[in-house]
């Protein structure tokens, strides 16, 4: 599977819950956290995407997700760890941890696998 198709969704979940803790709370700090990991993560989703169709890996679209993700799964996880509420911080720390690995692992098998050209 290809990193794409995780993070744009991804990037839609955390988009959405910076805009649902603004609208619920009133939290600015939700709101920017959202909005800034999740448009982070549907810009590196969207440049992975663009290398991919030009058969290439973006190193630099990979790396950007690892470090959101990481980030994400780092501050939440603390959060969560402080006051044990399991949303939204439990759920967005889960889903990083998962979205960490999940971009280890691209890193480590070397990116997006490119499929040879049919001829």
């Amino acid at each position: 599977m290809h990193d794409f198709c995780f993070t744009i969704p991804y990037g839609l979940i955390m988009v959405a819950g910076g805009l649902i803790g603004f609208a619920k709370k009133g939290s600015t700090a939700s709101l920017a956290g959202g909005l800034g990991t999740g448009f982070l993560l549907l810009i590196a989703g969207y440049v992975s995407l663009k290398a991919f169709e030009k058969r290439k890996n973006s190193y630099f679209a990979l790396i950007l997700e690892t470090v959101c993700a990481v980030v994400l799964t780092w501050v939440m996880g603390q959060r969560y760890m402080q006051t044990s509420k399991i949303m939204p911080a439990g759920v967005v720390a889960a889903i990083s941890g998962v979205m960490t690995a999940f971009y280890l692992y691209k890193i480590v098998t070397g990116g997006n696998h490119i499929p040879t050209k049919a001829e």
